[in-house]
């Protein structure tokens, strides 16, 4: 059921609000919380989808702010409201407002929702584009326990983790973050199954996505090495490899769907890695609305303390080696205490940091058997453990031939909070 409203007031808006769920027979509220998306006309459709199948999940009033831009100054000195009120089949499991802001009131966009929050429920204010730079003090991110935003989007994605980091405040998360949960379990899981100590470690995935640097900096901080970050085709992220003392750990992902888990001395695995959906992104976002605190780490670790890498990926991996096709089989858990997929899994900090020169060392003297034995079908050459991609690349990327190689990097230590 949808109520058009036009040059409307908060208080109209609820009273459509109550006479529509009396129209459609359920007049009790049964939301859990309040989700403010702060959008454009262009992303609104998108981002109202990925809302209303959230809200399966979590039931929710859905309010959609969109600032219009008045044509001539004459009118930008006019005020006006209009509202879209949808509830029923409409709005998913909840009931979604839609707020088109004229003029001067566009400008103060929290005093049209603070009468529209639902009382005594928790709010999350989303930005699926053009975030503020402190979301924090925006005023309606004031308003919020939890504040969304995707830097994905960003024109510049590594810029805006400089400023997130910069403006960090607890209660803050990015999609981009989210995007990497999968993988972040996948890892420490795979750590969890061999008594190692990680020596150093390599992200690959497309050059503008910033999910692979948050993945590069969570290792680094909770692991204390030196991470590099590759470029790849994509999509996506494609693969991290972490060298540890008893062998390579590699997990690969080629084309979006299944990825190949390979440890030292145990058949390959295939296990599922799928790129999500913004609305399975966002549904595990307002599962928790408590500070994100591994987030906060990682981020504060910074982006320009990641090694780059000497070049572009290989089309179908990104070393010269060759991965052959792997038998399938069921990811088994046999947990090591006290191993490296404790600190991953449980955001604690790893004893065993290593510092360059033994990353160097240990990477030098693993050159001939710790890469040779992950496939039978590697280069008769022994080549680095963790081996500059493929030679003649130009290191593409915000800054990627800048960055220092692990070996020029001082040890690592923990980000300050």
């Amino acid at each position: 059921m949808k109520t058009d409203l036009t040059d409307t007031t908060a208080s109209k808006i609820n009273k459509a609000l109550v006479k529509a769920r009396r129209a459609i027979g359920t007049p009790a509220v049964g939301m859990v919380l309040t989700l403010v998306i702060v959008t454009d006309e262009e992303n609104a459709y998108d981002a109202l989808k990925a809302a209303n199948d959230a809200s399966r999940e979590h039931p929710s009033r859905t309010l959609v702010v969109i600032k219009r831009v008045s044509r001539g100054p004459r009118d930008r000195t006019k005020s006006r409201l209009d509202a879209e009120v949808r509830v029923g089949a409409d709005a998913g499991a909840g009931e979604t407002v839609v707020l088109r802001l004229y003029g001067e009131v566009a400008d103060h966009a929290q005093s049209v929702v603070l009468p529209l929050l639902l009382p005594d429920a928790p709010v999350v204010v989303w930005w699926p584009v053009t975030a503020p730079l402190d979301p924090a003090r925006d005023p309606l991110g004031a308003l919020a326990q939890r504040r969304v935003t995707d830097s994905y989007s960003a024109e510049k994605p590594i810029d805006e983790l400089r400023a997130r980091a910069d403006n960090y405040e607890p209660g803050d998360t990015d999609l981009a973050w989210t995007r990497i949960t999968p993988w972040r379990s996948m890892l420490a899981a795979a750590l969890d199954q061999v008594d190692c100590e990680v020596i150093s470690a390599e992200v690959h995935g497309e050059q503008y996505n910033p999910s692979v640097e948050l993945l590069a900096m969570w290792l680094a901080d909770r692991l204390h090495v030196h991470v590099r970050r590759g470029v790849s085709a994509g999509p996506g992220l494609n693969e991290v490899r972490m060298l540890t003392s008893t062998g390579p750990i590699r997990l690969y992902r080629p084309s979006g769907g299944l990825a190949l888990l390979t440890l030292e001395d145990q058949p390959d695995r295939a296990v599922a890695l799928k790129r999500r959906e913004t609305s399975e992104l966002l549904a595990e976002e307002l599962r928790r609305l408590d500070p994100d605190d591994t987030y906060a780490s990682a981020l504060r670790f910074g982006v320009d303390r990641l090694g780059g890498s000497a070049g572009s990926a290989l089309p179908g991996g990104t070393t010269s080696e060759t991965t052959s096709a792997s038998a399938s089989s069921s990811a088994g858990s046999a947990a090591s205490p006290g191993g490296a997929g404790s600190a991953l899994s449980t955001g604690s900090a790893s004893s065993s940091a290593a510092d360059a020169s033994r990353a160097d060392t240990a990477s030098t003297a693993a050159s001939g058997s710790a890469f040779a034995s992950s496939s039978a079908s590697t280069s008769a050459s022994a080549s680095p453990a963790l081996p500059a991609l493929a030679a003649g690349g130009d290191g593409e990327g915000e800054g990627e031939g800048e960055r220092p190689t692990p070996a020029q990097m001082p040890p690592v230590k923990k980000a300050a909070s």
